[in-house]
């Protein structure tokens, strides 16, 4: 396999870096960098260290030279290197960035997710109410992975906040079965893109075919992931077999609708991607203190609610003859 860091690698420019990736060989890692300077979301971080973790747990090594860049002692402290392992020098020093990420974390389990959290408040400087769309959204992306991917490494997990703009970007990664092979179980998807998209509309499941899906199970977490995105302004990015689909940030002038089908978001397909086997979500959150979550929530349910509706109606609606 081969990861090359690029000099950017955010979400709103993912593509380039996910283009880069080769997936064949899985008895290597090869590991490259852009010489100059380096700067990555924590999706790139999170997914790395899930490849790399594979690589390792089926027996192969990592290779390449680690570029001296700025944020070197940055990606040290996140703990990219505990999975990546590759010899950065002795004489680099990882810097303590109290106050500005949450390093990678393996979970494994449903009780870990909550001391991710619990580090994740008071890195925020936040008011209990004003995290709850981000302890909802790690827990929802966490379950997905320990419910659906099989994988038996479990999901890394990792994130950064961002003072000025009071915006936090998360990375999920997980080298399990992927969507394609989960949501086809009940549902037709021919392609990684269509079980994207599948995965991507609300009460979709790949445990039931029934809309709406089970009282365990309601096909909610990446739904509502989106809309939460959406409906601060940022990006969410979804990536797994050969298929990524990125929610754009929509702009000011732009009045913000939630879409059951993702469809018909602000959006940019990617498909004929390298393949990766298992499924990689980035998402950046605003921390406004002037929504209100049960508000915020509210009209992600209408929208959910809404969209199962209508799809449950089209198989008993009456044929129209002119």
């Amino acid at each position: 396999m081969r990861i090359h860091f690029p000099n950017s690698a955010r979400l709103q420019n993912i593509g380039g870096f996910l283009r880069r990736f080769d997936p064949t060989d899985e008895s290597r890692l090869d590991f490259s960098m852009h010489p100059g300077w380096v700067a990555v979301h924590p999706f790139v971080i999170a997914f790395t260290a899930c490849v790399a973790d594979y690589v390792s747990r089926n027996g192969g090594n990592h290779f390449g030279e680690v570029a001296r860049v700025r944020s070197l002692p940055y990606l040290i402290r996140m703990g990219l290197f505990q999975y990546l392992r590759l010899d950065y020098g002795a004489e680099v020093v990882a810097h303590e960035e109290a106050g500005r990420f949450i390093t990678i974390q393996r979970i494994t389990n449903t009780q870990e997710p909550t001391n991710f959290i619990v580090n994740l408040i008071p890195l925020l400087h936040a008011e209990p109410v004003q995290v709850e769309p981000i302890r909802y959204v790690i827990s929802e992306l966490v379950r997905n992975v320990l419910e659906h991917s099989e994988s038996g490494a479990g999901a890394f997990l990792c994130a950064q906040y961002f003072r000025d703009s009071q915006t936090l970007s998360l990375g999920v990664a997980d080298a399990g079965v992927g969507i394609q092979r989960t949501i086809s179980r009940y549902h037709n998807a021919a392609t990684g893109w269509d079980a994207t998209m599948l995965a991507l509309r609300p009460g979709v499941t790949g445990t039931t075919a029934r809309i709406g899906g089970t009282d365990y199970n309601a096909g909610a977490g990446l739904f509502f992931t989106k809309s939460i995105a959406c409906a601060s302004r940022n990006y969410f990015v979804i990536y797994s077999g050969d298929a990524a689909f990125k929610l754009r940030k929509t702009p000011q002038r732009r009045q913000i609708y939630l879409h059951g089908n993702a469809a018909n978001d602000y959006h940019t397909k990617e498909i004929g991607l390298p393949a990766w086997q298992g499924t990689v979500v980035g998402v950046d959150i605003s921390i406004d203190p002037r929504r209100s979550f049960a508000a915020l929530m509210d009209l992600i349910r209408k929208a959910y609610g809404l969209d199962v509706r209508e799809r449950r109606k089209q198989p008993y609606k009456k044929p129209r003859f002119t």
